[in-house]
């Protein structure tokens, strides 16, 4: 019997952008498994990888996440068959990102080509002013004070902050800025495992600035451990049943042991401190500070390879050594303190990482050639780099990849054999030839006349002004001398309020609300109407306009969106509260698996409301019974139905804040009526879903599928893509 292959995603809430890379990391473990030492994804994981029937990757060329909840309605097959969704970062040129299109490369063919610094592996002097470390830090030699990250860069990369939100609780190292040059520097490593309350600590390594240990110590979580992740951590059930320390224990030894100067350096070294719950002022992060473009980052393992020539996390071992990763992580910060930036960008990491990659599919092009093919001689030619290095490998091992596009999309190099003039036809040849390819990328579009339209162009405000009318709330009439305090305290109980003023136009006061969530200002309209606030009893609508004609539709089909099954909005919150206060509170709700609480992205203050993901659905409608008239720390609580996914929070609140509105509902008073070019783009939309059902419904059983909708980077400003995914199953829908 075969295996069923699933897939596990930690979605909900902020953290569920995902980057170029980290697709590039599951399309590659999807396409090769571990046979070929591709690794797990480090953001979601796939189960039974080795019984995966394909991949089929459909790409929504020139689409974003704004073409998806602009046309929501319309993409009826996608928003019900996908259980997993993201928002994917933009990117200059998607192709390029995501395939490793165009690279014009010469790899070193010997073992030892990843650190040669010969001149084809080098970068010339005038090429170094487009290097990101040169922009970064310039050409001179500095001291180490000049690589330790500014309160700012601590801020932007999530580093914990003394009296930052979230970090309530959390212990100061107590050592200074008064850092100099002659600052000792100390490497930091931990290894976490997963437990009921997150993400905690379990191992812990310090060395001092010569490479020696001061600290190796193992950590008793304070909650029961979920999963030991025993293959990254080296943590196993066993090794932590004897111990004894705590949290708070290697908080205090750490304290003891740290100078008033000490200058911590580790690879992405906030996710340590914040396991630690621990602030430390001075610190240098060698995944930041050896810089890359479009916010990526080098790996650790590579980085100890490339520039130290020492070999780190081996397959062989069980797990991470994180006093090893400690000594590389220092080792490395000094090495660039000592040498400077312009030898660092010489030795052109970019490219010695694109020749590991490329000598890795060497390697398997020189076993599996057969005997008399001249091989040897093709390895003196500079190869070609027109596919990534993962397509090779599949074509190497026998598994030709099939790409299909539409001529005149662009110059993506999707497929120079098979293109076609229209999606139609893409989709004919897609169910004949998907079956035959155990890797296939479909890339559909709108087409060029519609990119270069005006409707295209126009796209973001449009979203903007419907998601305003959907956020916004009229309530009234009211007395004349009404308390306006009043009301927007018993409106705030719905939810996060963005703005709120009186209508003097009308007879009566009226007053206009609009929320940051689109839940709050359903629950305004559900609980609030017919009800009596400040004295008077009101009426709570939406606006009336065109555009809002089939809003209950749209509430309607957001509330049966597969991404929402299982979570509920809950507000009416104090915003004193922390997300361990309400973990707490709500520690007594069946089968809770998740709590997302929101954010001001500008002052990093809690909202008063919060979502909770439950395993089953029917635990969440008990969870809404049950919180309904709840009254947490003297405050009442109101709750629904989530609408928006949770990746949609962060999405939302930066459309509302990137321009002020611009007048009342003035696109949609010019728009009353559909023009000919809207209508027939809502159809072309429609048909695409269809096509893509087709093609969905024609897979087999356990395909893993992903769509994308690439996002854009235009004269009107970047748009961030969506992915959306799953592994289908028998019924013909995607496995969680």
């Amino acid at each position: 019997q075969v295996k069923s292959c699933h897939l596990s995603a930690a979605l909900l809430g902020e953290d569920s952008e995902i980057s170029q890379e980290q697709l590039y990391e599951l399309l590659k473990y999807a396409a090769l498994g571990k046979c070929h030492n591709a690794a797990q994804p480090s953001w979601c994981r796939i189960y039974h990888q080795s019984h995966l029937a394909g991949v089929v990757v459909v790409v929504l060329h020139g689409m974003s996440q704004l073409h998806f909840y602009r046309f929501y309605l319309q993409f009826k097959h996608l928003r019900r068959a996908f259980h997993h969704r993201f928002t994917l970062a933009s990117s200059a040129n998607f192709p390029v990102s995501l395939y490793g299109e165009g690279t014009n490369l010469k790899p070193q063919n010997t073992p030892q080509g990843l650190t040669s610094t010969s001149s084809e592996c080098t970068t010339k002097s005038s090429d170094l002013q487009c290097d990101p470390i040169i922009q970064r830090y310039g050409e001179k030699k500095q001291g180490l004070t000049s690589y330790t990250l500014t309160l700012e860069e601590q801020k932007k990369n999530d580093y914990p902050i003394e009296g930052s939100p979230g970090c309530k609780g959390y212990i100061s190292t107590e050592c200074d800025q008064q850092r100099t040059d002659s600052s000792p520097l100390f490497g930091l490593d931990c290894e976490m495992c997963l437990t009921a309350k997150g993400n905690e600590v379990t191992r812990v390594s310090l060395v001092d600035a010569r490479g020696q240990c001061l600290l190796n110590e193992l950590v008793k979580p304070e909650r029961t451990v979920v999963n030991y992740r025993t293959r990254f951590s080296g943590i196993t059930r066993k090794m932590l049943l004897p111990v004894k320390t705590r949290l708070s224990d290697i908080q205090t030894r750490l304290k003891k042991m740290l100078p008033h100067d000490a200058v911590l350096v580790g690879h992405s070294l906030n996710s340590d401190l914040q396991a630690l719950e621990m602030i430390h002022p001075s610190v240098i992060d060698t995944s930041l500070l050896f810089a890359r473009s479009e916010g990526r980052r080098f790996k650790l393992k590579f980085l100890a390879k490339a520039v130290l020539g020492k070999e780190i996390q081996c397959e062989q071992k069980l797990g991470h050594d994180p006093t090893e990763d400690a000594r590389a992580a220092l080792e490395l910060a000094q090495f660039f303190i000592e040498q400077g930036p312009t030898k660092v960008a010489e030795l052109n990491l970019e490219m010695l990482l694109t020749a590991e990659k490329l000598a890795e599919v060497s390697q398997n092009k020189a076993v599996l050639q057969p005997q008399g093919c001249g091989f040897q001689e093709q390895l003196n030619e500079p190869p070609p780099l027109s596919k990534p290095c993962f397509l090779d490998c599949l074509q190497v091992t026998g598994q030709k990849p099939l790409l299909l596009g539409r001529q005149g999309s662009d110059s993506s190099g999707l497929c120079q054999s098979n293109l076609s003039t229209s999606n139609k036809q893409i989709l004919q040849r897609a169910l004949e030839d998907v079956p035959l390819s155990k890797f296939s990328i479909i890339q559909f579009s709108l087409g060029p006349e519609y990119l270069a339209s005006h409707l295209h162009a126009g796209l973001p405000e449009k979203v903007r002004s419907k998601l305003t009318d959907m956020l916004t709330i009229y309530a009234g009439p009211f007395e004349e001398n009404f308390c306006m305090k009043s009301v927007k305290k018993e409106f705030g109980r719905c939810g996060p309020i963005q703005s709120l003023t009186v209508v003097t136009e009308t007879f009566q006061p009226y007053v206009c609300i609009q929320y940051e969530v689109l839940e709050a200002a359903q629950l305004a309209v559900e609980c609030l109407n017919g009800a009596e606030v400040a004295g008077s009893c009101i009426k709570v609508q939406r606006p009336v306009t065109a555009a809002m004609l089939d809003c209950n539709v749209l509430i309607k089909e957001l509330e049966l969106d597969v991404e929402n099954e299982g979570v509920i909005y809950v507000a009416g919150l104090k915003k004193s509260l922390t997300e361990k206060d309400l973990q707490e509170e709500f520690s007594q709700l069946k089968d809770l698996e998740a709590l997302f609480l929101p954010k001001d992205l500008q002052s990093g203050k809690h909202r008063n409301c919060c979502f909770l993901k439950f395993q089953k659905t029917q635990s969440a409608l008990d969870a809404l019974e049950a919180i309904n008239g709840w009254t947490m720390k003297g405050s009442q609580l109101r709750s629904r139905n989530a609408l928006a996914p949770g990746h949609l929070w962060r999405w939302i609140w930066q459309m509302n804040h990137s321009s002020e509105k611009q007048g009342k509902h003035i696109f949609y008073e010019k728009m009353e009526q559909l023009s000919d070019s809207e209508q027939d783009l809502r159809k072309k939309v429609k048909k695409l879903d269809q096509h893509i059902k087709k093609l969905y419904r024609s897979l087999q059983n356990n395909t893993l599928c992903v769509v994308l909708f690439p996002g854009v980077n235009s004269t009107h400003g970047a748009q961030p893509g969506l992915g959306l995914m799953g592994i289908k199953d028998d019924e013909g829908r995607s496995a969680c």
